[in-house]
């Protein structure tokens, strides 16, 4: 049988095929780690920097802001540019934003260590993207699968780790092991990573990444400081009509020009839309458990309901969560060969439901709290390994780093938002005691629940998804512009 193209087995691919994956996943546990990191000590904030409660939460939501904004910026520029340029230039950033913070306890420049920090996010969706270029079909799947669980990965992983650190040393150490990680990444990359040769055309939109950052620090700052500016104060409401007034203003101009920052007509159809849609709602439902189970696990027996463990143990009965996502890719990989990444989605999503479902009975032990970690791993490793795949087979080549950037967003809105819903449902069922607001049982349940809610509409978005069914032509690359023709362009057909 002949094909018109016959399958090239280009150089860059065939010299880094061993690599690659390891060294990008690699670099998406790096971003975990930076994101996990001051959570064994986001209580202790206000003390060890000599600031309020209300300032030291700028020392998270700055880091959230700041990788909302690069995390489509940075995909784009990876598109035109060069994804491993980008990727290089991310960990960069990181590495100096780590330092600074490392070295410092006062408020400010802990701000702009951690501001700087959060373009690491952009690790992400370039690390796809460089994927899709320079891996054959057969292991795009899974290789995927393991960058977006990494997230997970190094959340659970940091999450012990940085509690021992924050228990026994100075927690700047912390800052310095990220720093150390993200140069090990930088060296991992220079050396395994080949730089893709497929560009996308056009120039860099400018206007439109001022637009978009404006219009996500509009509606994200509201939302991670609603519970304290109050969710009807006038700050809190201005900033919402703001926000929506930007974006508006910021949807017309893209649809305008020629080589728009995000392309909007593409986010517009059917497949990109609802996995977008879907991927708030995976997001939701990743954040929740981060936040209950560890709070829960802390809690003194006093109470009732807590557990009264340390926060090193903690750490590691929440840790399965992040270790079953990784062990989910090379299943998710065989499940989406055989069925597409629409049934593996939904299947994600159903065990989510069922752990969220279990959670709400099996809060009496430690090892409940492991078994619930495990399921709700499992189900989200699932539902995170398709949301590439799908976002890869529904657009061009030289728009994958754009496009993922975008779904990475997505998630990261889904935990924006399950972070102030969850804030806010804990706090307003809270018990007070001696002054201290101690969460209670109710209140951890009704989070469960509302993650529960968030699941059902994720696989209600999944089900309208188009069905599709695994491509049975050639096996080609795109690493180049001039081959792009030799592309079999979406990873599955849609039937």
């Amino acid at each position: 049988m002949t094909h018109p193209h016959p399958p090239v087995a280009h150089e860059p691919a065939a010299r880094t095929n061993g690599g690659i994956v390891p060294v990008l996943a690699f670099a998406g546990i790096v971003v975990a780690v930076m994101q996990t990191l001051l959570v064994p000590v986001i209580k202790d904030l206000p003390q060890l920097l000599d600031t309020t409660p209300g300032n030291a939460t700028w020392v998270l939501t700055s880091t959230l802001l700041s990788g909302a904004v690069a995390t489509p910026i940075m995909g784009r520029l990876g598109d035109l540019h060069g994804k491993r340029r980008m990727l290089l230039a991310s960990l960069a950033v990181m590495v100096v934003g780590a330092l600074i913070s490392g070295f410092t306890s006062a408020l400010v420049p802990m701000i702009v260590g951690r501001t700087l920090q959060g373009f690491a996010m952009g690790a992400i969706p370039l690390g796809i993207g460089l994927m899709r270029d320079e891996l054959p079909r057969e292991r795009l799947g899974s290789a995927m699968a393991l960058m977006s669980s990494s997230i997970g990965v190094g959340g659970g992983l940091a999450l012990p780790l940085a509690a021992a650190v924050a228990q026994n040393t100075d927690w700047h150490v912390l800052f310095f092991g990220a720093a150390g990680l993200g140069v090990l990444s930088i060296v991992l990359t220079l050396v395994a990573v080949p730089e893709t040769r497929t560009r996308a055309a056009g120039s860099f939109d400018l206007l439109g990444a001022l637009g978009l950052s404006a219009g996500l620090v509009l509606f994200l700052l509201p939302i991670t400081k609603g519970s304290d500016w109050g969710w009807t104060a006038p700050t809190t409401l201005g900033l919402f009509a703001a926000s929506a007034l930007v974006l508006l203003l910021w949807g017309v101009l893209e649809l305008r020009i020629a080589a728009p920052l995000v392309d909007l007509r593409t986010t517009a159809r059917r497949e990109v839309l609802l996995t977008n849609l879907a991927s708030i709602m995976v997001g939701v439902s990743f954040y929740v458990v981060s936040l209950v189970l560890p709070q829960l696990l802390q809690l003194p027996t006093a109470t009732g309901y807590g557990l009264g463990q340390s926060m090193v143990v903690a750490g590691l009965c929440v840790a399965p969560l992040g270790l079953t996502m990784m062990f989910t890719a090379p299943v998710y990989a065989r499940l989406s060969a055989r069925y597409g990444p629409k049934s593996t989605l939904i299947l994600g999503l159903l065990i989510i439901a069922v752990g969220y479902g279990a959670g709400l009975g099996l809060m009496s032990a430690a090892w409940q709290t492991v078994v619930v970690s495990v399921v709700l791993g499992t189900g989200i490793g699932l539902a995170y390994s398709s949301l590439p795949a799908l976002i890869v087979g529904a657009v061009a080549p030289s728009e994958t780093g754009a496009a993922n950037g975008l779904n990475t967003l997505m998630r990261s809105i889904g935990t924006s938002v399950s972070s102030a819903v969850i804030g806010m449902v804990l706090a307003n069922t809270a018990h007070h005691a001696g002054g201290v607001a101690i969460p209670t049982l109710h209140g951890f349940r009704v989070s469960f629940l509302i993650a529960t809610a968030a699941v059902a509409v994720g696989i209600l978005l999944a089900v309208f998804l188009p069905g599709r069914r695994p491509v049975t032509g050639p096996t080609l690359l795109a690493s180049s512009t001039d081959d792009k023709a030799a592309v079999e362009r979406p990873v599955e057909r849609v039937s």
